[in-house]
């Protein structure tokens, strides 16, 4: 895997017809070679979340999780594209509850992934995510859009409650998982 190349491939996916299956299949690709993927990114030692590529219309992370963590539930508004190239991540999907005034949200699935396992989210997907594993991590993560920037939701574990995302939060909870 070459990351210069890996995000070249990632723009020219965003100008095709369906960009997320285009840019699937570029993250697939990357991920199929654990190897490779591990030789161009490191081997995850520690937690965190790397940027490899910013911009108004595509955001590309190498995002290491630390055994144990877990990121309360959230959104992105944007598409994501996840491949994990090392370890294993554990997605639980929600859903909104009818109009309750709070945002409250209810589990509504899941889904593990592995090495080399590849899969998309749409727009308004809500998720939580962990690393249920001993070791670490290692997933690309393409947003279709600047990760940073984009103003999302994130819910309290515990009442589930819907309330503005606060990234430096999270980032301090990869941080702290080391």
């Amino acid at each position: 895997m070459d990351i210069d190349q890996f995000i070249v491939d990632c723009k020219v996916a965003l100008n095709g017809g369906i960009p997320t299956k285009a840019v699937r299949e570029v993250v697939a690709h990357a991920v199929s070679d654990e190897r490779a993927a591990i030789k161009a990114l490191g081997i995850p030692q520690q937690g965190g979340v790397q940027k490899i590529y910013v911009s108004d219309e595509l955001t590309i992370l190498n995002i290491v999780w630390a055994p144990g963590l877990e990121i309360m539930p959230h959104n992105h508004n944007m598409w994501a594209v996840i491949g994990i190239y090392s370890g294993r991540e554990d997605n639980v999907f929600w859903r909104r509850l009818k109009d309750d005034g709070k945002g409250r949200i209810e589990e509504a699935g899941a889904k593990s992934l592995g090495p080399t396992d590849v899969t998309t989210l749409g727009k308004n997907i809500i998720h939580s995510v962990s690393n249920p594993t001993s070791g670490f991590t290692g997933a690309i993560h393409v947003y279709g859009g600047d990760f940073f920037k984009m103003h999302r939701s994130e819910w309290d574990i515990h009442a589930l409650e819907e309330r503005p995302y606060d990234i430096e939060k999270n980032m301090k909870l990869f941080e702290a998982a080391n």
